[in-house]
């Protein structure tokens, strides 16, 4: 897999993801965890339980340079506190001392490649998070743009996502992002 971007405008997406992320994840009502999600088949728990994985497998990397192939441990008992944690502690790691190159099930992955996956995870989810709490909130425009240009990289013949949904040329570009990635804007 070819390196996405480099290194700082990297970690710069990665703090615009973070942050919109969790503005999201703060719309998460106490008694919402059953709330279903725009992801086929999961609720909010288990979505904040992959976001959650996720953020600490991409925080492996960028400290270890190397990510296992399992969760190191079952689900969070606070899941929306896990995530809070967990993208504050991606976010560190990456901005501290994040790995030229990461080695996931013995490939060799460019580091910038492995961040800008944890911003399509931190954007999407984010987005995906809000619309089940029903306080939809648009991707920022300039984060939108930037997975745009990019996401072909990490989303062509891969089968990590729906297939993409039709939607307007004029649509806004968070709108076009995620119906690129299987959801309905």
């Amino acid at each position: 897999m070819a390196e996405v971007t480099a290194r700082d405008s990297t970690v710069q997406l990665l703090e615009q993801a973070v942050e919109y992320g969790l503005g999201c994840v703060d719309q998460v009502p106490p008694d919402g965890l059953r709330l279903p999600t725009p992801c086929r088949g999961w609720n909010l728990d288990a979505l904040l339980c992959h976001l959650y994985e996720s953020v600490c497998a991409l925080r492996e990397a960028a400290e270890y340079g190397e990510v296992a192939l399992l969760p190191a441990a079952g689900p969070p008992a606070d899941p929306v506190a896990a995530v809070r944690g967990g993208a504050v502690a991606l976010l560190e790691s990456w901005q501290a001392r994040a790995c030229p190159e990461v080695s996931i099930g013995g490939m060799a992955v460019p580091g910038a490649t492995v961040a800008f996956i944890g911003v399509v995870e931190l954007a999407v989810h984010g987005w995906d998070i809000a619309q089940a709490c029903g306080s939809p909130r648009p991707i920022p425009v300039p984060l939108a743009l930037a997975i745009l240009r990019r996401a072909p990289m990490i989303t062509g013949g891969a089968d990590l996502f729906d297939a993409p949904v039709p939607v307007s040329p004029l649509a806004c570009p968070g709108d076009r992002l995620v119906a690129l990635l299987g959801r309905t804007p």
